[in-house]
């Protein structure tokens, strides 16, 4: 399969409770600093959020997240950073954008805040439609399918449309595994596709720590690279990096050699 190679969006989270990072980049010198690391290393990117939606999360209001949100994405803009803004909210995204955001990653994919599929199709920014408590009864590429034809019906041209099964957001670990498995369904609809497993607990195994759940990260970003996905969503990014452009590298090679047959 040939085809750019998979972009890597680094993760900023200027919250005080994500699972992974939680307080680490509340500073807003701190945010950009991280941000610009992260370009560094190779990301395509950044996603910046300022709300946790890990388990059992509590809800942010669209003005907290704004506060801790709008001294960090001017200087993002002004620092060259290309970013995306990680919200459910209308009011959040709509902010975000005219601070210089060029995408809105939504995790619930609509369904939370009425007015956002109709504020992004008046944007025309690109938009993450992602999927929000996965049904395991039906096929990921069908729910999808379903988000995706709401996108359209509010409006949202198709090229801005970005298509993520939601991993972690499913009721059973093993649900995230089979989606993962058969993400080529997904990409097969013609779409972009941005795959978020980074540090996610499907990854864990008993006995492991967070390190070996970063390892499994990345082995999940190769296979996305392999299966044709437009983008994935780390909290690190030079491992990523490096494991998506030898794939790259060899699919390439691979791709020359049939064609010198």
């Amino acid at each position: 399969m040939g085809g750019a190679r998979t972009l890597v969006i680094g993760i900023v989270n200027v919250t005080p409770d994500s699972f992974s990072d939680g307080g680490r980049w509340l500073d807003p010198a701190a945010a950009i600093g991280h941000a610009r690391q992260l370009m560094a290393e190779g990301a395509g990117m950044v996603d910046v959020g300022a709300e946790s939606t890990r388990p059992g999360f509590e809800p942010t209001p669209a003005d907290e997240q704004l506060r801790r949100l709008l001294d960090v994405l001017p200087g993002l803009r002004d620092a060259g950073v290309p970013f995306s803004v990680d919200t459910r909210s209308a009011a959040v995204a709509q902010a975000a954008v005219a601070a210089g955001a060029c995408m809105v990653n939504d995790v619930s994919g609509g369904t939370h805040d009425p007015e956002m599929l109709s504020l992004v199709a008046g944007l025309g920014v690109d938009y993450v439609c992602q999927l929000w408590g996965r049904d395991a009864q039906i096929p990921v590429r069908d729910q999808l399918v379903a988000r995706l034809d709401a996108c359209l019906g509010a409006g949202i041209e198709r090229e801005h449309i970005v298509l993520d099964p939601g991993l972690g957001f499913g009721q059973d670990p093993q649900d995230d595994w089979r989606a993962l498995a058969n993400i080529d369904d997904v990409t097969k609809l013609g779409q972009r596709v941005l795959v978020g497993a980074s540090r996610k607990r499907f990854l864990a195994t008993p006995g492991d720590d967070a390190g070996m759940r970063e390892d499994a990260g990345v082995a999940v970003s190769a296979w996305c690279a392999q299966q044709g996905v437009w983008a994935v969503r780390t909290h690190t990014v030079a491992a990523h990096r490096r494991a998506i452009d030898v794939i790259s590298r060899l699919m390439e090679s691979r791709a020359q050699g049939d064609s010198d047959k």
